[in-house]
């Protein structure tokens, strides 16, 4: 089957949730399809600058085809057009020129799909907010699938949306949450609908020690004694030569960002947007209050941080790097109140650090809820009382963290999302 999706920034440098949601789902789907990636030359996502050559590539196996924006964005005027547009009435090409202005505009990769989308047995698009999957759609609707990501924010209002949640064949979600609440704001949408979520590889077991087994894990329903060496079935066991200090849990990125007691992480865009200003503001009152630790930042700096000892730049990681810091972590910070998924909070599940939050986010309080792995918050205060909890309360930390491994074997296996996919792909074809 040869499967194409569109998508507006694509690449292992670009950081963004869908945007790597999009690249997971293809790199494994290409191991049994042809799969063409149709996107942008956009590596940052606030001014759509085309950074990337034009052309195709190909990468880990997908066929990447990257077509030039025809503008990059003026923030300031984009920000201007859509606080009147949100207030204001309006027409449906006042919508579109807000699309033009939010970027990104890529009238060549829309040509293309018209010329093309024949050779394509099923399209794909991930994203409903960009003009790539509100253009596209109108392309081939028939054969289309939607990777809304959705979640309540002011933009999911405007009335081009409604097209994009009517036209195609069928609709994905990541969550119970998200399909709730598309289901509430649109309800003209497709029969086929299915809740279909993401893949999480777990890490291989390091020598170190995780959390202690399960009890149905030890074969007579006790837990067993842990100490330096304890390891989960399938740990391989250390070398004789290796130093004791080593074999501590996130001991590697400890020592390499000079990290001392409780740690907080977060990971992602360091963006106003995705709650950091909100976060640094709480956890330097945790610090106020008395509460020890260091709150780590890893991933892209779109904002300016302060210079209290007690905030550290982590920088952009590589993926082993990541494992290890989500390993170093006491807690793992989720502050967005926007969220179709949080890739962020599963990997932090995946090996076993409890999730501190945001309960204005439907999606994270699933997660929280649904795995107990995790503790959520509304306010300041809240926020404190859960961290100081948090570090205080070990025993805490290891159930939450046990739970948090189960959920994610349980749920978020790629056998299961990509059985889910081919099912989908399936019904597409036969409902043509």
């Amino acid at each position: 089957m040869k499967i194409g999706i569109v998508i507006q920034r694509y690449g292992a440098e670009v950081l963004g949730g869908s945007e790597q949601l999009c690249r997971l789902l293809a790199e494994r789907l290409c191991t049994h399809h042809d799969v063409e990636v149709l996107t942008t030359c956009a590596r940052d996502y606030v001014t759509w600058k085309n950074e990337y050559p034009e052309g195709s590539d190909r990468i880990r196996g997908v066929t990447v085809r990257r077509f030039g924006n025809a503008r990059i964005r003026d923030l300031e005027a984009f920000n201007r057009y859509s606080d009147w547009i949100y207030h204001n009435p309006h027409t449906r090409t006042d919508e579109i020129e807000w699309l033009k202005l939010q970027g990104p505009w890529c009238p060549a990769l829309i040509e293309h799909l018209r010329k093309h989308h024949q050779q394509f047995d099923v399209l794909m698009f991930f994203t409903y907010l960009y003009a790539p999957t509100v253009m596209g759609l109108d392309v081939c609707p028939g054969k289309s699938i939607l990777v809304s990501t959705a979640h309540d924010e002011p933009a999911i209002t405007l009335e081009v949306f409604k097209d994009v949640f009517s036209r195609p064949a069928a609709i994905c979600y990541l969550t119970n949450s998200e399909r709730e609440f598309v289901q509430e704001r649109f309800v003209d949408r497709p029969l086929l609908e299915d809740v279909i979520g993401v893949g999480i590889d777990l890490p291989q077991q390091q020598y170190y020690p995780r959390m202690p087994p399960a009890p149905d894990e030890t074969g007579d329903g006790s837990i067993e004694p842990v100490d330096h060496r304890t390891l989960l079935p399938g740990d391989a066991e250390p070398p004789a030569h290796v130093p004791p200090h080593l074999l501590t849990r996130g001991s590697v990125f400890r020592r390499r960002h000079r990290l001392y007691g409780p740690v907080m992480l977060y990971g992602g865009r360091i963006d106003p947007g995705k709650g950091c200003e909100e976060l640094l503001q709480y956890f330097s009152e945790y610090v106020r209050e008395g509460g020890e630790g260091t709150l780590a930042l890893m991933g892209a700096k779109m904002m300016p941080l302060p210079t209290e000892p007690y905030v550290r730049f982590a920088g952009l990681l590589s993926e082993r790097e990541r494992v290890q810091a989500l390993e170093a972590a006491t807690a793992v910070a989720c502050p967005s109140p926007y969220e179709s998924l949080s890739l962020f909070a599963l990997e932090a599940m995946s090996v076993g650090t409890p999730v501190l939050a945001n309960a204005r986010s439907a999606v994270l309080v699933e997660h929280c809820t649904n795995s107990n792995a995790g503790l959520w918050y509304a306010n300041r205060d809240e926020f404190v009382e859960c961290l100081k909890l948090l570090v205080k309360d070990a025993r805490l930390r290891e159930a939450l963290g046990r739970n948090g491994r189960e959920y994610v074997k349980r749920h978020y296996r790629w056998d299961v999302v990509l059985g889910k996919y081919e099912h989908l792909f399936a019904k597409v074809r036969n409902g043509r």
